[in-house]
């Protein structure tokens, strides 16, 4: 009987820990799929598939809103299993903690803004001759700014001890180094993608509770002056 219970009993441990983020593993569940389907695409149809979700300079022009969002949904490097990981690593306490409205606001700012940052930088890089014209069609699909953002959302999650700043130190870092090495306009995204996930504070739970105790303060002034037709003491 003991053992026949085991297997429901993880059955539900696992499904509490599932629905206390479920964002994130609907994410997960996506970017499987569309990992499937990578692996049974020939190469040039695979190379279709990404350019046409890529935020590339020329699709951010004549699409925004459909690759913002479907550039989000694909992997270009790494396995499907290494997300896995760094999903329940980072976002499945990040979405935990923030709840899930506010985590995908993070993302949001953290994918579209690095996103349109190392997009602009590669194209004033064409427009001054530093790259080739043929880069307004480079492939950027992809999770990884927005984890880089929510990495570094969770700097306020710490408390304020030196681990609270040794962690944004090594986060920064940890973006900083590839710009000293073969600079690329992903590199200068996800450094921006982790300083605009920093920017997120007011997101926070410690970043609500502070703007509410400011708004707390302030209390409203009261009107000087009597009704009209009221008596003057100074006036008889």
């Amino acid at each position: 009987m003991r053992d026949s219970l085991r297997p429901a009993a993880l059955a539900r441990a696992v499904w509490s820990y599932v629905r206390r983020a479920p964002g994130t593993f609907i994410w997960l569940a996506i970017l499987f799929g569309t990992s499937v389907i990578v692996h049974h695409l020939t190469p040039d149809t695979l190379e279709h598939v990404l350019q046409r979700r890529s935020t590339n300079i020329h699709n951010l022009l004549f699409s925004p809103g459909r690759v913002l969002l479907t550039s989000a949904l694909w992997l270009d490097g790494g396995g499907w299993p290494l997300y896995f990981i760094l999903f329940n690593i980072f976002h499945v306490p990040a979405e935990r903690w923030l709840g899930t409205r506010r985590w995908l606001a993070v993302m949001g700012v953290a994918h579209i803004g690095a996103t349109y940052l190392s997009e602009g930088v590669l194209a004033l890089a064409i427009h001054t001759d530093a790259a080739p014209h043929s880069a307004v069609n480079t492939l950027d699909v992809g999770v990884s700014y927005a984890l880089a953002g929510v990495i570094a959302v969770l700097t306020y999650r710490l408390p304020w001890h030196p681990l609270r700043y040794v962690y944004a130190a090594g986060v920064l870092v940890f973006y900083a180094i590839p710009l000293f090495d073969n600079l690329t306009f992903t590199d200068i995204g996800h450094l921006s993608a982790a300083l605009l996930g920093l920017a997120c504070y007011p997101l926070t739970p410690n970043g609500r509770a502070r703007t509410r105790g400011m708004w707390s303060r302030r209390r409203p002034r009261r009107r000087s002056g009597g009704r009209v037709g009221a008596s003057n003491p100074g006036r008889e």
